[in-house]
């Protein structure tokens, strides 16, 4: 009788069938679920149709503050060392939104029309253009006010500022022109022809070489920042309309919407080193901070795709609407957000990549923020590393 005891409480003890599905499907589950993002992340979408800008707190995935702002605002960034954000108009106002306050705390009005925005590292000082009266207006950020114009004499589409925070760089699209300007004496230096159509701009962590997107040609120029004197033209066998630079410097990623590819040219030695397809017509694109990997959206056709950047290979590639324009990682690297012009959505993402690897999909969700979506930020003003 103590044998057949003691073999019935083995059986017992034995799971079922229906057990052992359960626990594989608990195991399953627990090594593909999705985490949400941890407070107080909030990403600020930057809606051109519905003039607004949609804070999303990504713990939730819900939009907290929908915050009017100028009709024809194309850029969003956040100001350094500070916790506001500048919203860049073709009315040629900026609007400064204010955290936790997420309104409008005061606008400043720099001309007929504004574009593009560069700020010294430590946020005191920004810049933006002009464009029709070919001036560059110099703002003081402390003080809310725009401390002067600089009129250059030439129609003006693209600003950046060198990463030393020395010298601004300024491209006249129709004179096919760069102008080399002195952030402290506000002054030009010097100026440089370049090819057709000059756009983007992408500059070394250094600050000794300008590469520029010669939107209107298959190339690229480089210059010396500090000579003003043109180093090469890169020829690289497509129109280019993007340049992403890695954050250790080594490279620039061209990215050519029309060809639909990505040419990697290698930054130290102005040659191509290898081109890549992409996604349908690539627009936009984030590396990680370590330079590991590169997210890129592709408005073509709704997808973003994650490239593992030292193999060259996709780690996913993943469908997020109709019209994705601008990326952003949070400040953890865990989460990317995109904003879809298309659906008019914020999508969120896995962007951990030892992560992907164990996901069906990086999608983690979509949240409505408002009409044409083409810019986004997270800021990490309460992020600690």
């Amino acid at each position: 009788m103590a044998t057949l005891n003691r073999r019935s409480a083995i059986i017992a003890a034995r799971p079922t069938p229906a057990l052992l599905l359960a626990l594989v499907s608990l195991t399953i589950s627990a090594c593909t679920r999705k985490p949400a993002p941890p407070e107080p992340y909030l990403a600020f979408a930057l809606c051109r149709a519905s003039h607004s800008v949609a804070a999303v707190e990504l713990e939730g995935f819900r939009v907290v503050a929908s915050i009017p702002v100028a009709p024809g605002a194309e850029r969003i960034l956040a100001r350094p060392a500070s916790h506001e954000l500048y919203v860049v108009s073709d009315t040629g106002r900026i609007d400064v939104i204010g955290f936790p306050a997420l309104r409008v705390v005061h606008s400043l009005q720099v001309g007929s029309a504004a574009r593009g925005l560069a700020f010294t590292p430590d946020g005191r000082q920004a810049f933006t253009l002009s464009p029709s009266e070919g001036e560059i207006a110099f703002l003081e950020c402390a003080a809310g006010k725009v401390a002067g114009h600089l009129r250059l004499g030439a129609p003006l589409t693209s600003l950046a500022l060198t990463p030393d925070g020395r010298t601004l760089i300024a491209i006249s699209e129709a004179e096919n022109r760069i102008f080399f300007v002195s952030v402290g004496e506000r002054k030009v230096q010097g100026t440089l022809e370049v090819g057709r159509a000059p756009g983007p701009i992408a500059i070394l962590p250094d600050s000794s070489k300008v590469f520029v997107a010669d939107t209107g040609e298959e190339k690229i120029t480089v210059a010396d920042a500090a000579s003003r004197q043109i180093l090469s033209h890169i020829e690289i066998g497509s129109r280019p309309t993007a340049l992403l630079l890695k954050p250790d410097g080594g490279e620039v990623f061209v990215l050519a919407p029309q060809a639909s590819i990505m040419t990697i040219v290698d930054a130290f030695h102005d040659n191509v080193s290898q081109t890549l397809p992409t996604g349908r017509a690539p627009v936009a694109g984030v590396f990680r901070r370590d330079s590991s990997v590169l997210y890129i959206a592709n408005a073509g056709d709704g997808s973003v795709t994650t490239l593992d950047v030292q193999n060259r290979q996709v780690l996913a590639s993943t469908q997020v609407g109709k019209e994705p324009r601008a990326l952003a990682l949070t400040p953890d690297e865990r989460f990317l957000v995109v904003a879809d012009a298309g659906t008019g959505s914020l999508a969120v993402l896995v962007a951990e990549p030892d992560r992907l690897a164990k996901l069906r999909s990086a999608l983690v969700t979509t949240v409505p923020v408002g009409a044409e979506p083409v810019d986004v930020v997270v800021p990490g003003w309460l992020w600690k590393e």
